[in-house]
């Protein structure tokens, strides 16, 4: 899927506007305590996955997969509030996510000049995002799909390369 910055754009002002004071999408926000507390709950979530994959349940591959994706939910999280706002629903969380992270060539270019490639998130991590949330909500209502195991340990490594990153992204909040 081809990354289109405008249309994230886009849905970031929609998602905005439809907010009020007892539901939004997306909003302003200056909580950012709550970096830290959701970069916890990313990483501690790391560590239970790593305790299910040790198990021998039957189950066990429909939960990683959905604690996976919590763990990219919570560090996207953490990320959209480092830049002033807060989701309060899954897409909005990815569309906030494109928004507010990918930077435009310019961006890249100063942040490269500027010795902070590292805070250069790419388009590939929204993927990573998109790939697991619609999989997540598959394996949590789908009563048939069955994983191989090549495909759970595929969104697991995704899960901690996205963590990687927005802990790189974030160092400054640690």
């Amino acid at each position: 899927m081809q990354f289109d910055l405008e249309f994230y754009k886009e849905e970031f002002n929609t998602l905005m506007s439809k907010g009020n004071k007892d539901k939004f999408f997306i909003r302003e926000s200056n909580d950012t305590f709550k970096i830290k507390k959701f970069l916890i709950k990313s990483q501690d979530s790391f560590k239970l996955v790593d305790y299910i994959k040790k198990s021998q349940e039957e189950a066990k591959n429909y939960w990683i997969i959905t604690i996976c994706y919590y763990i990219m939910l919570y560090a996207a999280k953490a990320a959209i509030l480092s830049k002033g706002y807060e989701t309060d629903d899954h897409y909005a969380t990815q569309i906030a996510l494109g928004y507010l992270l990918i930077p435009n060539e310019m961006q890249a270019e100063d942040l490269a000049l500027l010795n902070q490639a590292y805070k250069i998130f790419n388009e590939e991590y929204i993927d990573y995002f998109e790939d697991a949330r619609k999989e997540s909500r598959t394996s949590r209502y789908s009563a048939t799909k069955v994983y191989a195991e090549r495909r759970v340990e595929e969104i697991y490594s995704k899960s901690q390369q996205f963590l990687i990153k927005i802990l790189d992204v974030l160092r400054e909040w640690q």
